[in-house]
């Protein structure tokens, strides 16, 4: 008979199998009440699910991070229900819980409408006050296939053709409603707070294909309590103020356009900050004991073959011809750098040999995820690769991890994300090296003190990981530096080296990107500082403004004096009032305004205002040049 362990170490015994909710009953009818789900093992469960044998359990209610995925997961249902209550015929497809909220797709010839979410919002609203029994049914295989068809459901006899023959078919219902789902829900629909919001309607082909079905997605959001749905909602808003294609029209910094979906078009100062940015990594890519190179943008087929993209990845490479060869526009640069490791015969002298390249990658993104900077076709990473043998792990893992924190401080980063992903079910190499190579990356995360998250079987399957995410000013995560430890390609590709014992071994490579896509990078630095751009990171760090056409010839010296200095100005010289002249600038985000009249003519001089509003006085050139070039190199 059962013995269940709770989390303070206490311990309950029972006489014959008990259910979640009865050992939350017997702790206490409080908890009872409360109970929303159990967690054994890791695993979120009903409380309806039956204990038979010793377990240690945890018992989730509001209070519990857990309790959000089951409020977003039950969320989807409720409004998948109410959808089918208000329109009758309506087929639903899949409906996940997902970060901050929940989606469902819906097959319907009619568009859904903004006044169609406030309608299903309110019917949501009634169904929870039905305060329904949510239960979990098992179905025979051709009995739910049955069923969902009679009621003109295909898409779920889809999805059940697609379980796994040894799954059981899982049926969860609330009232006369009920979906294929694997669970787990809440107790009744009445247990599911009212702080939600459907937020936007959005397309997607059924089952992500764009040879499928084009579908109608609901998006929603669901908290604990309404003040959590509120603040949220704030974030939202700022959110939309802050969206990076926006403030690029608005600051004149790159637009896009269906002639190259997915494709950047550049403006000047767009420009300025790309190469602000590739510059600054490209010196500490030197200082740090890279070498930069550059490979080709078209590779023969039979090389991706070897690495093993092109099975991999094959529909998202672009292809070309030419004299009966068949090429890919490369998606990624690591076969091109093993190729240029290959030339010549490497010892174990030679490294470890660091390879950066600022490589244009093109990849066939499916058209329906591309958006703006974060999502396109054709990007630029800050990718590099280290060859070097399995001793030199640790000191190269602790290295580029000491790179990578001085690079994300510097763009005013502070809160980093770590996640270590380890041997996947399906992976190359033995047991033994994966030993090695898992633990030199916990012992490079450890030495440096660091709190990091496992994340068991989600390395890749030529290698653990390690995962770096940001999170920016509204508490978003943007997933971006990685290091990969890779055992697979150096063999697939021929790369060797003599070892000291003058034997041939294959190095071991780091795939290793701070950034990542420089374009996604730049994107959410728009975000994050919302086009108030630091100074050294600033297309244009100050404007010159004349008051009359009188002092046009000092403010034009000033202009290259300061442009001498390294700084990068502008002037404004047309005849408009300066009140005029500061706000449109203001507006533009300078950071630096410096005003040229008649007095700082004689005194040789600029008066300097900030983009904030505030009013620094008078400086000669010097001052001015000194002050700005302090705060440039202050950078985060």
């Amino acid at each position: 008979m059962p013995l269940v362990t709770l989390p303070d170490g206490s311990q309950r015994h029972f006489d014959h199998p008990v259910s979640i909710i009865d050992v939350a009953a017997d702790i206490g009818p409080g908890l009872a009440k409360a109970a929303l789900a159990g967690k054994i093992n890791h695993e979120l469960l009903d409380v309806s699910f039956v204990i038979e044998n010793d377990v240690e359990l945890s018992i989730v209610t509001a209070k519990d991070e857990d309790a959000l995925a089951l409020i977003r997961h039950d969320a989807a249902h409720v409004m998948a229900q109410a959808v089918q209550e208000l329109y009758p015929g309506t087929q639903v497809t899949i409906g996940p819980a997902i970060e901050d909220g929940f989606y469902y797709d819906f097959a319907r010839d009619e568009r859904f409408t903004p006044v169609d979410l406030e309608n299903i919002e309110n019917r949501m609203r009634e169904i929870i006050e039905r305060d329904l029994p949510i239960q979990r049914e098992v179905w025979d295989r051709d009995q739910a296939k049955q069923m969902f068809a009679e009621i003109g459901e295909h898409y779920k006899v889809e999805i059940i053709d697609a379980i796994p023959a040894d799954q059981q078919i899982s049926i969860y219902r609330q009232g006369d409603w009920f979906d294929v789902c694997r669970g787990p829900h809440l107790p009744s629909t009445g247990k599911l707070p009212k702080a939600f919001k459907l937020t936007k309607l959005a397309g997607a082909y059924w089952r992500g294909d764009a040879k499928n079905q084009m579908l109608q997605r609901i998006y929603g959001t669901a908290w604990g309590d309404k003040k959590a749905l509120k603040a949220h909602l704030r974030r939202l808003d700022e959110a939309e103020k802050r969206d990076h294609r926006k403030i690029g029209k608005a600051l004149d910094l790159f637009h896009m356009q269906e002639e190259a979906p997915g494709m950047v078009f550049w403006h000047d100062k767009g420009w300025q900050i790309y190469l602000t940015v590739q510059q600054y990594i490209r010196d500490k890519l030197h200082s740090s004991g890279y070498q930069e190179v550059h490979t080709p943008q078209v590779l023969d087929r039979s090389l991706w073959e070897k690495s093993g993209h092109w099975d991999k990845f094959g529909d998202m490479i672009f292809t070309t011809s030419s004299e009966n060869r068949d090429y890919a526009i490369k998606p990624m640069n690591c076969p091109a750098h093993v190729q240029i490791y290959n030339q010549g015969l490497r010892s174990y002298r030679d490294l470890p040999l660091r390879l950066a390249e600022f490589g244009a990658c093109h990849r066939n993104e499916p058209s329906g995820t591309l958006h703006g900077l974060m999502r396109v076709r054709n990007f630029v990473q800050d990718d590099a690769h280290i060859f070097c043998t399995e001793e030199q792990v640790l000191s190269e893992v602790l290295a580029f991890t000491d790179l990578l924190f001085e690079v994300y401080r510097d763009f005013g980063f502070e809160d980093v994300l770590i996640k270590l992903s380890t041997r996947p079910e399906k992976r190359v190499g033995d047991d033994a090296l994966w030993d090695k190579a898992e633990k030199a990356l916990e012992d490079a995360l450890n030495a440096r003190h660091l709190d990091w998250e496992l994340q068991p079987g989600e390395g890749a399957f030529y290698g653990p990981k390690i995962e770096f995410s940001l999170r920016d000013c509204l508490s978003r995560v943007w997933q971006l530096g990685t290091i990969q430890l890779d055992f697979s390609m150096p063999t697939r590709l021929g790369a060797t080296y003599i070892a000291e014992d003058n034997s041939k071994r294959a190095p071991v490579m780091l795939h290793r990107a701070i950034l990542g896509s420089l374009e996604r990078f730049i994107g959410i630095l728009i975000e994050h500082y919302a086009g108030d751009f630091p100074l050294w990171l600033a297309p244009v760090q100050a404007v010159i403004m004349n008051i009359t056409t009188k002092q046009a010839p000092f403010s034009e010296h000033v202009a290259k004096t300061l442009q001498g200095n390294g700084l990068r100005v502008v002037t404004d010289l047309r005849n408009e009032k300066i009140g005029f002249k500061i706000r449109e600038h203001t507006l533009h985000k300078i950071p630096y305004l410096l005003v040229v009249g008649d007095r700082e003519v004689r005194e040789g001089k600029v008066a300097v205002r900030t983009r904030a509003g505030k009013d620094l006085g008078g400086m000669s050139l010097d001052e001015c040049s000194a002050c700005l070039k302090s705060e440039v190199a202050r950078r985060g």
